[in-house]
């Protein structure tokens, strides 16, 4: 019995002890694979994924007919889809600067804990100043919508999510990151 027990201890700290060397053998070859995973979404057959202005035209003409936007509130509807395109042209450009520095990033080093925060307490300033950049814009239009149009117009933009479903990825809402 005593020698039965032994052996289960001794087997279960060799077994302990060969994770963390097997995990740190691997470690450059993980990061890499976990590094191409994470950004794997911007490739399409080969090529970059397409941009946010690519696809703002489509979406803001398929609101405007889901919505039945009446001569009397074309104006509304235009400072709010200028204020969309506006956002996109600036999602573009964010984007292009991400994917220059994802291209030089194994040369760069690494930021630490602080200047990560100080990172993202900027990214999150610029998305409060879109936001009351849209809401700006929003406000008016909403005003003018009928309460069928209203309704119409919770259900695409409203608390579920951006397009009427509650999918999340990465605390991110799907759909067009980072623009509203």
């Amino acid at each position: 019995m005593n020698k039965l027990l032994l052996g289960t201890i001794v087997s279960a700290t060799f077994a302990a002890a060969a994770v963390p060397l097997a995990l740190a053998d691997r470690g450059g070859q993980a990061g890499e694979a976990t590094h191409a995973r994470h950004f794997a979404h911007w490739q399409k057959d080969g090529r970059k994924a397409s941009l946010p202005s690519e696809r703002i035209e489509d979406r803001l003409s398929r609101m405007k007919s889901e919505l039945k936007i009446t001569a009397a509130q074309e104006t509304q509807w235009n400072a709010y889809a200028e204020t969309r395109r506006k956002h996109v042209r600036e999602a573009d450009k964010r984007m292009q600067e991400r994917r220059a520095q994802m291209a030089e990033s194994r040369d760069r080093p690494r930021f630490n804990a602080v200047e990560r925060m100080e990172r993202r307490q900027a990214r999150m300033a610029e998305m409060s100043a879109r936001m009351a950049d849209t809401l700006a814009a929003v406000k008016p239009l909403y005003a003018a919508l009928t309460p069928e149009q209203q309704k119409v117009f919770d259900e695409r933009r409203g608390p579920r999510g951006r397009h009427g479903g509650s999918h999340r990825r990465g605390g991110h809402e799907r759909g067009e990151r980072g623009v509203s």
